[in-house]
């Protein structure tokens, strides 16, 4: 019960990422996008590093080092897939009007999954929980912000734009709770999830939050860079603190 406890209070803590959206209605314009690139370069390490020096090094103590490996290279093609194919993260080249609906339906299925790993990683231990949770909530805040920003440009009203994004981020918890009542029963799914999340986010770190790094200019990229390692080396504090 105190494993399910800690779950739901993970993801109804990631639920309140959905509300990213309501620091636009009254940041200038400027001042967020300052604020979005910043977090985008130290989410990519705390990406980075959570999956090398926490995920897969905890799926190493209970897989064999080819199969680990080779489960977080499907982790990272199935996302490959998930964003090629159904648009589970921003794309600016997609029809505006209809993708908006779409990115809400995508987002509801992709936070469904971030809740089934925050249950496999407490299932195994609370330390792993909390740094599992702590590396989707550093891609969530920008992806949200993302998301925001497709609905209020399809048309959405931005009031409407943060309820429907909440209520998106919201399946977490659903997530959670069904991954805590079947991983209890089928242990091994839990123990595959953790490689398969680290692929995922490697794939997060390295198609969708780097490139957009590369965008910066002059100071900026030096900055990038700066809160990357930063991000990289909370991780490995995390992992000197928790042990996990």
């Amino acid at each position: 019960m105190q494993t399910l406890l800690w779950i739901i209070a993970a993801t109804a803590l990631n639920s309140l990422m959905g509300l990213a959206g309501i620091v636009s209605l009254r940041m200038r314009p400027e001042a967020l996008d300052r604020f979005v690139k910043v977090f985008v370069a130290f989410s990519a390490g705390v990406l980075i590093g959570g999956a090398f020096f926490h995920l897969l090094i905890e799926s190493l103590d209970m897989l064999s080092p080819n199969l680990t490996f080779l489960t977080a290279v499907i982790g990272f093609l199935l996302f490959f897939v998930f964003e090629e194919y159904l648009h589970w993260h921003l794309c600016e080249e997609c029809e505006i009007h209809p993708y908006s609906y779409l990115m809400i339906v995508g987002d509801t299925l992709h936070n469904m999954i971030d809740g089934l790993v925050i249950a496999a990683a407490f299932m195994v231990s609370v330390p792993l929980g909390v740094v599992t949770t702590l590396m989707v909530l550093g891609h969530e805040l920008p992806q949200e912000l993302g998301v925001f920003s497709i609905l209020v440009s399809g048309g959405i009203e931005k009031r409407k734009a943060v309820f429907y994004s909440f209520l998106a981020q919201c399946s977490c918890i659903l997530g959670g709770i069904i991954g805590f009542i079947f991983m209890g029963k089928i242990t091994l799914l839990s123990v595959f999830l953790l490689p398969l999340a680290a692929g995922g986010f490697i794939y997060i770190a390295a198609s969708d939050l780097i490139p957009s790094m590369h965008k910066t200019e002059g100071f900026g990229k030096v900055a990038s860079f700066v809160w990357l390692c930063a991000g990289i080396g909370f991780m490995i504090a995390a992992k000197a603190v928790f042990g996990a």
